[in-house]
């Protein structure tokens, strides 16, 4: 059997849209908290020095590393909207991850974290109080 050739920019789209077949869910900060104005879940994932920082009113801090192990946690929202974020989009997506393997249906990432959430003028507190 001959090795099958590929010239590099045909592997470059392959790649490209295997990328593109593979993106997490998302929403912009905008949407994000319109969803959590209608009663979807918002959790921070980020570290706990972070979240006290700033944080998004309402949201619950479950920190990325520590995500799986309280699954259970969250098993009413299994199929309720979620609503992930930390502070660039990047945590949120890996998290996203976990809840979709693990059975959550409704989990979006919010895109761009709380970098995008500030700069878009949502409101924002400090402090550890979370729901």
């Amino acid at each position: 059997m001959k090795p099958v050739r590929i010239s590099l920019w045909a592997a470059l789209a392959l790649a490209t849209l295997l990328v593109a077949c593979t993106e997490v869910p998302g929403v912009d900060v905008k949407q994000g908290a319109v969803m959590q104005s209608q009663g979807a879940l918002l959790i921070d994932v980020r570290e706990p020095s972070e979240y006290a920082q700033a944080h998004a009113p309402g949201s619950t801090l479950i920190p990325l590393g520590q995500l799986e192990r309280r699954l259970a946690e969250l098993s009413a929202h299994k199929d309720k909207p979620i609503a992930l974020i930390c502070r660039s989009g990047n945590r949120s997506g890996q998290a996203q991850e976990i809840l979709a393997k693990a059975g959550f249906t409704q989990a979006v990432n919010v895109k761009g974290g709380m970098n995008a959430w500030t700069q878009a003028g949502l409101p924002t507190m400090a402090g550890m109080a979370s729901r």
